[in-house]
């Protein structure tokens, strides 16, 4: 195994755990510390009992499934990038990009929960709880990351074809 081919199964393996990772703190943050922070003062069996008897759920099947397509397309990126010997940079940028697009699958996943939440207990279907802002500042840092990467990608190859 070349140096490349051990950066490449390196960055995937971490983009993989990172888009995981992301994935598992959204639906924590989505069937979990938004019900009760925007419902204080009862347990979250209390919260799911009182959705019940309204006829509102807080179902975990289409959050994973909606979350879980991040973490699909990090296992497609990482085995494309390993099995196809791919630069480096394709895969860590591919994983940035993911982690970007994260606040779009939380928001989608979130949509019906916080919907459900608003409808039983009165409120906004907003975020309650701050512990969606990692999400999104993770999402943010990585389109960050995504435009430097795309500058310092350009920077090089100019550099490297230079006439001296």
């Amino acid at each position: 195994m070349t140096r490349m081919q051990r950066r490449t199964l390196w960055i995937s393996i971490a983009g993989v755990l990172a888009v995981t990772a992301y994935a598992a703190w959204a639906a924590l943050q989505i069937l979990v510390l938004n019900p009760l922070a925007a419902v204080p003062g009862r347990t979250l069996d209390e919260i799911r009992a009182e959705m019940s008897a309204v006829g509102e759920d807080l179902l975990w099947e289409p959050v994973f499934f909606i979350l879980g397509i991040g973490v699909v397309l990090a296992v497609v990126v990482a085995v494309v990038s390993i099995r196809g010997r791919a630069d480096p940079v394709i895969p860590a940028m591919s994983f940035l990009a993911l982690l970007m697009l994260g606040t779009l699958g939380y928001f989608v996943a979130s949509f019906g929960p916080g919907m459900s939440l608003a409808d039983t207990f009165g409120i906004g279907g907003a975020d309650y709880s701050p512990w969606a802002r990692p999400l999104y500042a993770v999402s943010a840092l990585a389109g960050a990351a995504i435009a430097v990467g795309g500058v310092v990608t350009v920077l090089r190859r100019r550099a490297a074809t230079a006439p001296a």
